[in-house]
């Protein structure tokens, strides 16, 4: 990869992404990604779920604001802005929007589900 395809990948400006509105008080914003890695900025409204699921990819989240509770498995935990979360493979995990907040999410690898888009 030559520096100007790097350049377009790694210099990204918030505000040339739109949010996707995943409907019940939750939107997404895909930052960047590439086969290995993906960053995604998850937006809730107070008492937006996030609902339990698992997937085959790892997944770090930081809370960059608000308070989550956040089901790992059998273990629940209110975690708050400066926190983070990991979720190996294939372990349900899901959060409760205690405060409207912030999660930006890290995946590996990236997320295909998420690049699907309906006709």
């Amino acid at each position: 990869m030559n520096f100007k395809d790097l350049n377009n990948k790694a210099l990204i400006s918030d505000s040339d992404i739109d949010w996707e509105d995943l409907g019940a008080g939750v939107k997404r914003k895909i930052m960047a990604y590439d086969d290995n890695l993906m960053l995604v900025k998850v937006e809730f409204e107070k008492d937006a779920i996030g609902s339990i699921h698992n997937h085959p990819h790892l997944q770090m989240s930081y809370v960059a604001k608000g308070s989550f509770e956040v089901t790992m498995g059998d273990d629940k935990k209110i975690l708050n802005q400066g926190d983070v979360f990991f979720a190996p493979s294939n372990v349900f995990h899901g959060v409760v929007c205690l405060e409207a907040g912030l999660l930006v999410d890290i995946f590996n690898p990236y997320r295909e589900d998420f690049l699907i888009t309906s006709p």
